[in-house]
């Protein structure tokens, strides 16, 4: 039999991970610091640094700069995005500019438009003379 103190405490206790959402409807405009994953199914524009993953819901729109550990975009993203390790681009995604990533996944009918740079980056050798 629980006591209504130990229920109480128990309640307090997370269940599974930890995760922050911006829903459908809601914007951004600005600077966003996450430090456990996120979900965007809303609107940003500005900086996003996620310390976890990041993803794009289909309705989701991020425009400006994204610094994260691993992404996927099912929505939309106009601007850069820099992934530590893996990014995946779904069917439903589209991304229009600088990518750069460890891994890249990008599944049939996403849309991609830019650059981007894969692997560990190597240090800029001297030109010859």
């Amino acid at each position: 039999m629980f006591t209504h103190n130990t229920m109480a405490s128990q309640a307090q206790q997370p269940t599974g991970n930890l995760y922050n959402a911006l829903t459908a409807g809601s914007k951004i405009i600005g600077t966003v610091i996450a430090d456990s994953d996120i979900r965007i199914d809303g609107v940003i524009e500005g900086e996003l640094q996620c310390s976890g993953k990041v993803v794009i819901g289909e309705k989701g729109f991020m425009k400006g700069s994204v610094a994260c550990l691993n992404a996927e975009i099912f929505g939309r993203l106009d601007g850069k995005i820099d992934v530590k390790q893996s990014l995946a681009l779904r069917s439903t995604g589209n991304i229009k500019g600088e990518v750069k990533t460890q891994t890249l996944i990008v599944e049939p009918k996403a849309i991609f438009n830019g650059t981007c740079s894969m692997g560990t980056t190597a240090e800029p050798q001297p030109t010859r003379k």
